[in-house]
């Protein structure tokens, strides 16, 4: 008797340890900004929704998009934000599934200083341009995908880590040109988006989504989904969920929004 109360003790304490577990998570961030602005933006979002849903989120930043998506082919992070192309990829890999995304459409862009004599793609011929990271989807993959492609340009390509540093790599006329994003462009600084000019563009699709692992309860995904779809309707969380690339969130959908970009064919493109 002595034995089973021992081992009813020990079993009723492993599923509690269990039950406090699947209230801690991982969450990472696809590094396309500086670290302090990640750590900053992200650790007062998180800090709000680990308030408004009783969980706890741990940030766990990645330098660069090639460490991050190393831990997405891993399965570390139990959520994670990412670009929509990484979101093909771990799907593939672990079956993570998008959540929400913001619903203004996400657009690459090549952009030149705003006083450069660049007019078009055609003027980067044989020119060395900046890149975010190889595997960075619409400021770099598919952009890279479309120069070659369809404007048949011949470039070299140098990856500077960040859109951040594209940016100020261009503005600093380290090169004369670079690739980004619609919505990392409009989060910098006027002192460097103001002078900055797009003379090209990819075309849109569906913006970054937060995606969890299915290791994760369904009924937990449904309350972190809809605790922010639900401040995503309070003008109160207007300028927190702007500072995560997040100012509209609704609902994401993997097989209507993200599967079709299988068909864009950049896996030549890939940089494993």
């Amino acid at each position: 008797m002595q034995l089973f109360f021992i081992f009813c003790t020990i079993f009723f304490l492993s599923l509690t340890n269990v039950s406090a577990d699947t209230k801690h998570f991982i969450v990472s961030v696809v590094p396309q900004m500086q670290t302090v602005h990640i750590q900053k933006t992200w650790g007062a979002f998180l800090e709000e929704l680990s308030k408004q849903t009783g969980f706890s989120f741990e940030l766990k930043h990645y330098a660069t998009i090639p460490l991050f998506e190393d831990a997405l082919e891993s399965a570390i992070p139990d959520i994670a934000f990412m670009n929509p192309y990484d979101s093909v990829l771990a799907y593939e890999w672990h079956k993570y599934q998008p959540i929400v995304h913001d619903n203004k459409k996400l657009v690459g862009i090549l952009v030149v200083r705003k006083d450069s004599p660049i007019k078009s793609v055609e003027d980067l011929q044989n020119k060395t341009l900046a890149f975010p990271a190889p595997n960075a989807f619409a400021a770099s993959l598919y952009m890279r995908a479309l120069l070659e492609q369809e404007e048949h340009i011949s470039f070299v390509p140098q990856y500077v880590k960040t859109h951040s540093n594209v940016y100020r790599n261009v503005l600093f006329n380290t090169f004369p040109a670079g690739g980004g994003v619609n919505n990392t462009l409009m989060r910098e600084p006027l002192s460097v988006s103001s002078k900055l000019r797009i003379i090209y563009k990819t075309k849109q699709t569906a913006s970054h989504p937060i995606c969890i692992h299915p290791r994760v309860s369904k009924e937990v995904i449904q309350k972190i989904k809809n605790t922010i779809l639900t401040m995503g309707k309070n003008p109160a969380y207007k300028a927190l969920l702007n500072d995560v690339q997040l100012p509209h969130p609704v609902a994401a959908d993997y097989e209507s929004e993200y599967l079709s970009l299988k068909k864009l064919n950049l896996k030549n493109y890939l940089v494993r």
